[in-house]
């Protein structure tokens, strides 16, 4: 279970590589990964079908976190914070937003509220899940997740920034540099935090 959490950041990486491929007008650096799964983008079925798998893996991984926290309280609960998050996986595509010449012409719905919501949501449970993780392991563990806290601060504050002008359809020439390099840095947290509980139960069999 540990394992699927190495091969959900994978896969979401692949992803954002094979997905944006098939939309020759979309633009990587200046749209969100969102409008991947927007009505009416022409990715929006082949993203919501590609990303379940990442959904399941998320959830077996979340799952052997809390399973590995045998006696460590911040860790089982960083476990149970990466289970929501994972599960909210489920409800994501039930609440895609519109695209932004129909969000411009306030086509917005109470899909697009929904999308907001499940964004802010994911971010405070994967932003609560870090930090309980970086209390129940070693110091470099915990200094690694500071230092991941600090650039998903970083480059949050500068994707919200740019966020208004989505729905206006403005130019954001970088947003999704921005978000790209936001999820990319917790994927690369999960991946750390998979290696470093196997390594830990590794060293349990030994004992």
């Amino acid at each position: 279970m540990l394992i699927c959490g190495i091969l959900s950041s994978l896969l979401y990486v692949a992803l954002n590589i094979f997905v944006p491929m098939q939309w020759p007008a979309y633009d990587i650096a200046s749209q969100t990964v969102s409008e991947l799964s927007a009505i009416g983008a022409p990715t929006r079925s082949l993203w919501v079908w590609l990303c379940a798998p990442y959904t399941l893996l998320m959830i077996a991984f979340a799952w052997g976190v809390w399973k590995s926290a045998t006696g460590n309280r911040p860790l089982r609960v960083a476990g149970g914070l990466m289970i929501a998050y994972g599960a909210l996986g489920i409800i994501w595509p039930f609440a895609p937003m519109h695209l932004c010449v129909i969000l411009a012409a306030g086509g917005s719905t109470f899909s697009d509220t929904m999308h907001i919501t499940l964004g802010a949501v994911t971010e405070v449970l994967y932003l609560f899940a870090l930090g309980f993780a970086a209390a129940a392991l070693g110091r470099q563990f915990r200094m690694y997740s500071i230092a991941t806290f600090l650039v998903l601060l970083f480059f949050g504050v500068l994707t919200f920034l740019d966020a208004p002008d989505v729905s206006k359809n403005q130019p954001t020439p970088l947003i999704g540099v921005w978000e790209r390099i936001n999820i990319g840095v917790f994927l690369l947290w999960v991946v750390v935090l998979a290696i470093v509980l196997l390594r830990k139960e590794k060293k349990s069999e030994l004992v």
